[in-house]
C-alpha cells in the first residue's frame, strides 16, 4: 500500500485479505443508518414527542440542574430557541424549572419530571422492541456480524471531529 492509503485490509470468508475502501463503506453505510434512524424516530412520535424534544429531555436527564443557556450550547442552538423548546416541554409536563436553593437564587436549572422519565423509558423500550423484532428476522450469521460491528460503530461516534 502507498503512504497515506486509507484502505483497511481484512479476511473475507477465510480467503485472502481484501481491502475495504472507507469511502465506499461510508457511501453504503450512511443511507442505511439514515433509514434506520428515521424508523426509530417514528417510535418517538407515537408517544407525542418529536425526536428533538426527546433529545432535549434526555440531555436534561443526563445533567440535572443544567441551565437553559448551557443546554442550548450543548445542543448547538440559540438560548431563545432552547427556551421556547423548554416552555413547550414544561407545558407538556416533561421538564420543570427549579430555582437554586443556595447561592444565586436567580439561577434556574432544569430537571426531568416523572412524566418525562416515563416518556424516555417508553421511547427506549419502543425503539429497542422495534429493532429487536427486525434483528430476529436475520439469520444467526448476519446477527453475529452486526453484533461484532457494534463496538466499532460506537468508536466512530466517540471520535472527535
Amino acid at each position: 500500500m502507498a503512504a497515506g492509503d486509507t484502505r483497511i485490509t481484512r479476511a473475507r470468508g477465510g480467503g485472502a485479505a481484501v481491502a475495504a475502501d472507507p469511502l465506499a463503506v461510508a457511501n453504503r453505510l450512511r443511507p442505511v443508518l439514515l433509514h434506520l434512524s428515521r424508523h426509530l424516530r417514528r417510535e418517538t412520535h407515537a408517544l407525542g414527542l418529536t425526536a428533538g424534544q426527546a433529545s432535549v429531555v434526555a440531555a436534561v436527564r443526563g445533567a440535572p440542574g443544567i441551565g437553559v443557556n448551557e443546554l442550548a450550547a450543548r445542543e448547538g442552538m440559540s438560548a431563545p430557541s432552547m427556551s421556547a423548546h423548554i416552555d413547550r416541554l414544561e407545558a407538556a409536563g416533561m421538564v420543570a424549572r427549579i430555582r437554586a436553593e443556595s447561592g444565586d437564587r436567580r439561577r434556574v436549572g432544569l430537571t426531568v419530571t416523572r412524566e418525562g422519565v416515563r416518556a424516555l423509558d417508553d421511547i427506549r423500550r419502543r425503539r429497542t422492541a422495534w429493532l429487536a423484532q427486525r434483528l430476529q428476522n436475520l439469520d444467526p450469521a448476519e446477527l453475529d456480524r452486526i453484533d461484532a460491528a457494534v463496538d466499532a460503530l460506537a468508536r466512530l461516534v466517540e471520535q472527535q471531529p
